[in-house]
């Protein structure tokens, strides 16, 4: 089959500018240490609500003064359904569902994560002092508008600090409110 010089350097320029796009998305991931979403930490989803890296849900701080929030998404509600968080400090977030996939994101920040029944996604981000809505955004069912939560971040110095009670260590204890 003949091919026209013409055609035939416009696909070679195209195999060329895909290789180095694919080329430099690899070179900046590597770089920047960015790597695809992964579901490593697993939990029962029947179970969710009493296991220790979740319960009690809410707001706790581990030994090292690490601020986390735990959060559990099942049919039509974010369980705490609010929490008060300091501004200006790293909140690592925890978060899973009971029942179906379901999308957390507290608007108007970068929090947000995809939160799939069996697996615990993890994200940690900061705010400004104010309030926050926590909402679904992925669909998962007939009530789902009405599945939201409140987020309210108060200035760190009238933040009431939970007991340190969970550890980084794998196993330990755990608690918060």
């Amino acid at each position: 089959m003949k091919v026209d010089l013409y055609e035939r350097i416009w696909m070679y320029a195209v195999v060329v500018m895909l290789a180095a796009f694919f080329t430099s998305t690899a070179i900046a991931a590597a770089r920047g240490g960015i790597h695809p979403p992964s579901h490593v930490e697993t939990i029962n989803p029947k179970s969710a609500f009493s296991d220790p890296r979740l319960a009690p849900q809410g707001v706790a701080v581990d030994q090292n003064g690490h601020v986390h929030a735990r959060v559990i998404g099942l049919t039509f509600a974010w369980m705490p359904a609010e929490m008060t968080l300091p501004a200006g400090t790293p909140v690592t977030f925890h978060v899973t569902s009971t029942d179906v996939l379901h999308g957390f994101q507290i608007v108007g920040t970068n929090g947000q994560a995809e939160v799939i029944p069996g697996y615990i996604s993890q994200f940690t981000t900061q705010f400004d002092a104010g309030d926050y809505l926590i909402a679904c955004n992925e669909y998962c069912g007939v009530g789902h508008h009405t599945m939201a939560s409140k987020l309210h971040v108060v200035p760190r110095e009238q933040w009431h600090a939970p007991a340190p009670t969970i550890t980084t260590s794998t196993g330990g204890q755990h608690g918060g409110h």
